[in-house]
């Protein structure tokens, strides 16, 4: 035989020279919850090794991620009940425990990458991501709350802007307002192929988001679609967006390499809680070897044409592989 593949497997000095997909700890975004109060460091038992924190317990834990690489964080508040009405009104308060932790964070962090949430879900009494009217989601009356958000965020020194309700038009109305208000510069990472899924299960716990009532299914995407997100892709880029994101990830691997393919812009993707604890769980019983199974996850994700994840392993592959793979 002339050619045998296997002479390029030999050894690990050669496989890493013919390596065709790579992976950096400086490619992750670690999503945290923010939780309300101090010295609140509260496990989510469907998210072994994820905590609800409080802004000072934030500040620790961010410290000891940047020591390890970790410099992009996404931040999701969690909202008591007190704070929340029809409106998401408590969302663009500037004074607010989500505008004044970024804030802090910036001034202690100042080389760390922030990236938002912007979703009316965990500051609405009805817990959807737009604004409810007779049973329905109301999509231009979402769009003044979602954008005011986003100001909100971006004077407290937010890098990335978020958007992850999936309104129509949402980003091109955000990126007029946030250039209106001064802040240009600030990027906006689109979720721009969010698909009704069921492996946001343990996200809603942490957050304690879940609707009200009915599902998401009018404004999130549907599974069985691809073409639907190519669309989205295309209004989005048109629109504004820096970055464009689908989610789930490991699910939706095809949709990422689609989207790789057709775009000119960064691809990101959200290697979402319940692919996180699938992991986790078949882990701790042995099933499976945790720390490879999750590089072999993540890598993947790079693979269909991702640029960036967003991924709960951010500090465990940071502590697992300093060097990357």
């Amino acid at each position: 035989m002339l050619s045998r593949p296997r002479r390029n497997r030999k050894s690990a000095a050669i496989r890493g020279l013919v390596a065709e997909t790579s992976l950096r700890t400086s490619q992750l975004i670690y999503p945290m919850f923010l939780a309300e109060g101090k010295a609140q460091r509260i496990e989510i038992k469907s998210m072994p090794g994820q905590y609800r924190l409080s802004a000072d317990e934030l500040l620790r834990e961010i410290e000891s991620c940047v020591e390890l690489g970790v410099m992009s964080y996404c931040l999701f508040p969690v909202v008591s009940e007190v704070h929340k009405d029809k409106y998401a009104t408590s969302s663009k308060d500037p004074n607010g425990l989500y505008p004044t932790t970024i804030r802090t964070i910036k001034e202690a962090f100042p080389d760390v990458c922030i990236m938002t949430d912007v979703a009316m879900d965990p500051y609405s009494t009805d817990g959807h991501d737009g604004l409810v009217e007779g049973g329905k989601i109301l999509n231009d009356e979402t769009l003044p709350i979602l954008a005011a958000m986003a100001v909100a965020q971006a004077q407290a020194g937010a890098d990335i802007i978020g958007p992850s309700d999936m309104m129509d038009g949402r980003v091109w109305h955000i990126r007029e307002e946030l250039d209106k208000a001064g802040y240009a510069d600030v990027s906006i990472m689109s979720y721009t192929a969010k698909y009704a899924s069921a492996f946001y299960g343990p996200f809603r716990e942490a957050l304690d988001s879940a609707p009200k009532f009915g599902d998401k299914k009018t404004y999130q995407m549907n599974p069985a679609n691809i073409q639907e997100a190519l669309r989205e892709a295309d209004l989005d880029a048109r629109e504004g967006a820096d970055i464009l994101m689908v989610k789930p990830a490991l699910a939706y691997l095809d949709v990422i390499k689609a989207l790789s393919d057709t775009q000119t812009l960064p691809i990101s993707c959200y290697n979402v809680s319940g692919e996180y604890a699938m992991i986790k769980a078949a882990a701790a019983q042995g099933w499976i070897d945790g720390p490879r199974t999750m590089a072999e996850t993540l890598l993947a994700m790079r693979r269909a044409g991702a640029s960036t994840i967003l991924t709960y392993f951010a500090k465990e592959f940071a502590q697992q592989f300093p060097s990357g793979i």
